[in-house]
């Protein structure tokens, strides 16, 4: 049977350049390289500048994923925009990278659900694309999470950096088998009675400030194992696979003990687990094709390959995809 499917032909992405280190932080707050390392396997992250908003960062992963993808911003007829940390109330960020890129007159829009919208945006984009509706999409995931920190808070301060990352997702013919280039399948989730247990103390309804980002740990920590597996045998069940199937498992960076949970969960091979999280901490929508970018330059991840993404942050929201790339 002849389908069309939904394929990541670019991938790219972005870091500020200022590092800020755990012996940084430990000038700041209680806090040690030490201590952070022991609980969240992360070393570093990257800080954007003040002058520097959220689409500074969306932009030019656009711009390198695009590159990868041997197009242009003329080519862009869908851009969408995963990010709790927008450059304004409205516009949409997406709206702002169309202008920034030069991009035509297209669809733009922003999807929120914190760290998992990345995964969202992705199934939304394969809404458009596999279905004729959009030719050439730009799917980002652009945040600046510094900006949400309570620097006394040594609990959650240390967590989190900025970055952004970016797919490209254009149309691709398929048979309607696990061998297709493409999208597969996708399992989305979220459960609102557990809001308390990450959030941000902020909004233009409630307090008219941006707020700070509170979090529950170890509730956290729970639920992300337990609720991440689910979604991802989801998934994979909707793609038509099985888990050993999956040649790269590429999860949220958040902190590496929820990577391992989860990889012990489900069994997985640690060798085919991307971890780029002790570089650039939780960067939240932009953690995944962050990685994936990394994976895919350093030689890891190949064209064919059976690719698995997974991701949870607030709301709770949680969600998997699995695609070939």
């Amino acid at each position: 049977m002849s389908i069309v499917r939904s394929a990541v032909t670019g991938v790219g992405s972005y870091l500020p350049e200022q590092i800020v280190t755990n012996d940084d932080l430990s000038r700041i707050v209680d806090t040690s390289d030490e201590w952070i390392i022991e609980r969240t396997g992360i070393r570093q992250r990257h800080k954007a500048r003040d002058d520097q908003p959220t689409s500074d960062l969306a932009t030019e992963a656009a711009r390198r994923a695009l590159a990868d993808a041997g197009r242009s911003p003329s080519d862009v007829d869908l851009i969408i925009v995963a990010t709790t940390t927008p450059d304004l109330t409205f516009p949409a960020t997406a709206s702002i990278v169309q202008r920034k890129l030069g991009a035509p007159t297209c669809i733009a829009f922003d999807v929120q659900a914190v760290c998992s919208g990345f995964v969202y945006a992705l199934s939304v984009a394969d809404g458009f694309v596999a279905r004729g509706h959009a030719k050439c999409a730009l799917v980002i995931g652009a945040e600046e999470m510094t900006r949400l920190m309570d620097w006394t808070d040594r609990t959650t301060c240390v967590l989190f950096g900025d970055g952004a990352g970016a797919f490209v997702v254009e149309p691709r013919p398929g048979q309607g088998t696990t061998a297709d280039q493409g999208i597969l399948g996708f399992a989305l989730r979220s459960d609102g009675t557990k809001t308390d247990l990450l959030y941000v103390d902020g909004g233009p309804s409630s307090t008219g400030t941006v707020g700070h980002l509170r979090m529950a740990g170890n509730q956290v920590f729970r639920h992300a194992v337990v609720n991440i597996a689910e979604a991802i045998t989801a998934a994979c069940e909707s793609a038509g696979i099985t888990v050993p199937d999956v040649d790269w498992f590429v999860p949220h960076q958040a902190n590496q003990r929820i990577i391992k949970g989860v990889g012990d969960r489900l069994g997985l091979d640690e060798n085919r687990v991307i971890s780029t999280v002790s570089m650039h901490a939780n960067t939240s929508a932009a953690s995944i094709p962050l990685a994936m970018d990394t994976a895919i330059h350093d030689g890891r991840i190949k064209r064919g390959d059976l690719v698995l993404l997974e991701a949870m942050g607030g709301g709770l929201t949680w969600g998997a995809c699995a695609f070939r790339l």
